[in-house]
């Protein structure tokens, strides 16, 4: 049989049949005197058995084990390491169905509905509503939450937690409100220097220390750089004043 003939019996292209070649997943026949290659019965089966396992799923490096003689892993422990890995892509998948569909139940969508519910929670206790600053930092905290793996968005509630409390979450909110009502002020207005020292006063000790250590971080960087071009002068000069502070601290 020719390259084309061979595909067509198996349901493949010609160019796929070559891939697999220059893989090292088929090895290449005889040659006819013309220089075409030849394939038999045998090579058919292969390929046939190459397409099975790659409509199951299997990695095309998985399926070189599986076909390597005496050698790789067995079949069988390769199928069952694939459905293992299926169901759990199966449950992942069912859990943003449901979290979905309890977002199309809520009556009011809004950005602390969309994220996870721990910390929408979260987010509503330490924001008060209808604060441009509250609205600005409440969006930071999103973004990061979205990028977050589940240890990294554990340990952040964890951080955040005791600026739930009620004498804390009344301070909070009192201070967001002054930096809203800076947002006007000249950066050396003798406010901004009070607010600074008050919000660095504010932050949990392992808040504050992992802000500092963040600093450093590429990424973090763009994520403060990118806050930073949403905020006024003086609102920017109190954050700038309280890095500096916790920084003194550290």
């Amino acid at each position: 049989m020719r390259i084309g003939e061979l595909a067509a019996l198996v349901g493949v292209t010609t160019r796929t049949v070559r891939h697999y070649h220059r893989l090292g997943l088929l090895p290449e026949p005889e040659r006819t005197p013309g220089g075409y290659r030849d394939y038999r019965l045998r090579d058919a089966v292969l390929l046939a058995r190459v397409r099975r396992l790659a409509e199951l799923g299997l990695s095309l490096d998985e399926i070189r084990d599986v076909l390597a003689d005496d050698q790789g892993r067995d079949l069988r422990e390769v199928l069952s390491d694939l459905d293992a890995d299926l169901a759990r892509q199966q449950d992942a998948i069912a859990a943003r169905r449901a979290r979905l569909a309890a977002l199309l139940a809520e009556a009011d969508l809004n950005l602390d509905t969309t994220v996870a519910p721990d910390l929408g929670d979260l987010l509503h206790d330490i924001y008060p509503a209808g604060s441009a600053f509250a609205a600005l930092d409440r969006d930071m905290l999103s973004l990061i939450d979205t990028g977050a793996d589940p240890a990294a968005r554990e340990q952040i509630l964890a951080m955040f937690q005791p600026l739930t409390a009620s004498d804390a979450r009344g301070r909070g909110h009192a201070l967001t409100a002054r930096m809203d009502a800076i947002a006007g002020a000249d950066p050396s207005d003798p406010r901004v220097a009070a607010l600074a020292a008050e919000f660095a006063a504010h932050l949990p000790a392992e808040v504050a220390a992992a802000m500092v250590a963040s600093l450093e971080q590429a990424e973090t960087s763009r994520w403060l750089d990118l806050m930073i071009s949403e905020l006024a002068p003086a609102q920017v000069e109190v954050l700038s004043l309280m890095v500096t502070t916790l920084k003194e601290r550290a």
